[in-house]
């Protein structure tokens, strides 16, 4: 059982400096290189120009590079629902797609209550609550996308907003799992 105990303080000292001994530039690329080897649905590339693009990422900890990934779904939700919106605003969508399209109006519609619940679970580090909440969101972009998929021949007007959902969400996710991990 020593041994045990040993290894996990190393690794508990090893994490906390290489997180919080990193700072801006180093941290980003820090965090999406462990995010993207430990979760194959984030892309290293993706991560790290999400999180350069948002404002404060160079000056965050670990824990605020978490709250800007979150904030980065919650946009990315708002503004696929006014997205979707904008679609079924055409007089001469397919039946189909339509039904499809109001589905995912509904799921992103949810997303955004869901999100701002994670955002209130985060900031009070209650992360259990926060990840289902997220997961939901997840679950949510992939339930819309399967939507277009039902039917032969459609193609969904959605897919791309899709998977920078999911994968935003999946950034988050483990990111959070890294602060937990790291007694965040």
């Amino acid at each position: 059982m020593k041994p045990l105990s040993s290894f996990f303080l190393s690794l508990s000292l090893f994490l906390s400096l290489f997180f919080h001994g990193s700072t801006g530039q180093n941290l980003i690329q820090n965090t999406c290189k462990t995010c993207s080897k430990d979760d194959p649905n984030i892309k290293y590339g993706f991560c790290t120009s999400s999180l350069q693009a948002a404002p404060a990422s160079q000056c965050a900890t670990l824990r605020g590079l978490g709250m800007i990934s979150i904030r980065l779904i919650r946009y990315n939700v708002t503004d696929t629902r006014c997205h979707v919106k904008i679609l079924l605003k055409d007089k001469d969508l397919d039946p189909y797609v339509r039904n499809c399209l109001k589905d995912c109006f509904d799921l992103y519609s949810d997303a955004i209550i869901s999100i701002k619940l994670a955002m209130k679970s985060y900031n009070s580090k209650k992360y259990y609550d926060a990840n289902i909440q997220i997961s939901s969101i997840m679950d949510a972009a992939t339930t819309c996308e399967d939507g277009f998929k039902e039917k032969k021949g459609v193609v969904s007007p959605l897919t791309q907003r899709n998977e920078i959902t999911f994968q935003l969400s999946a950034m988050a996710l483990s990111m959070m799992n890294l602060i937990k991990n790291n007694n965040g």
